[in-house]
């Protein structure tokens, strides 16, 4: 006796991986150089590396096109369905362990590095191998070169920031809400909203920056803390505004007709990275500001 099954969309060959090898490719290259070239008149990194960017984002255009469009046309099945579903679970998970590395270095220099320099376990190094001036405390705020920065506070900026990323998180609740019982205007209205706190925390991420640079002295090149600071807010940041855009690409599918209550994964993924991003900046805002 046969048994039924249901049918599995299999694409047909696609440039678009070929593509975004080569934007990959010229990135790559473009940022080493870039980085090699500063300070310098050359600029074929930075060419290289907006190039790069350009090629990157015409493969995702085109290829999310593809996607939208067969997924529009009815074919995909409930398998397809759940091998987007584990798709992203991965994605997200290798998001997890991609900021795991580097809360993993904060607690490292924080924990083991600077005690051990301090003379923790009889390893007294202070005025000898570093500088006469240092102490072993966080956040270390002394570079070797006598330069003093300070260290940025949880209040004034960076709270606000948490509050609008834990309202983001809220207000995306109810788009999805509305989306699954189809109250479209609901939907676009809450989704909006959340767009719009996206940007705001970007533009005051950005005005958090400045403030650090032109007053408080902290850079990217100031010793551990600055390195650790800037790298966990920068790659946040990156993270924020991809959200964003996802978000946003969302709000135009929407209003073009697109998704159901039973049927809108698209919207279901980009909900799922916005609320990991959430919990990145809340676990980075306990750790970086307030401790």
């Amino acid at each position: 006796m046969t048994q039924p099954y249901e049918h599995y969309y299999v694409p047909e060959q696609s440039k678009w991986p070929f593509i975004g090898a080569i934007g990959l490719f010229l990135i790559a290259v473009g940022a080493g150089l870039t980085v090699q070239q500063i300070g310098t008149e050359q600029s074929s990194g930075s060419w290289l590396l907006t190039a790069g960017a350009v090629v990157m984002f015409c493969m995702l255009f085109g290829w999310f096109s593809n996607v939208i469009q067969e997924s529009m046309g009815g074919l995909y099945s409930a398998q397809m369905d759940r091998s987007f579903r584990q798709g992203m679970s991965w994605f997200i998970f290798s998001e997890v362990m991609f900021f795991g590395a580097f809360f993993g270095a904060l607690f490292y220099a924080r924990m083991i590095s600077v005690p051990w320099l301090g003379g923790a376990g009889n390893n007294a190094m202070t005025g000898e191998v570093l500088w006469p001036s240092f102490e072993a405390i966080w956040p270390l705020v002394t570079t070797p070169g006598g330069t003093t920065t300070e260290a940025m506070g949880w209040g004034g900026l960076p709270l606000i920031n948490t509050v609008i990323l834990l309202i983001s998180s809220v207000t995306l609740h109810k788009a999805h809400h509305a989306l699954e019982h189809d109250q479209r205007k609901a939907l676009v209205r809450w989704l909006g909203a959340t767009i719009v706190l996206g940007c705001i925390f970007l533009v005051l991420q950005v005005e958090e920056y400045i403030h650090a640079y032109q007053e408080m002295g902290l850079k990217l090149d100031s010793g551990i803390y600055g390195n650790t600071f800037f790298l966990l807010t920068g790659f946040h940041g990156l993270h924020v505004t991809l959200g964003t855009l996802m978000l946003f690409i969302m709000f135009l599918r929407i209003l073009k007709g697109h998704f159901t209550g039973k049927q809108h994964f698209a919207f279901m993924a980009s909900a799922w990275y916005w609320h990991f991003v959430d919990v990145v900046w809340l676990c980075l805002f306990f750790f970086v500001y307030v401790l």
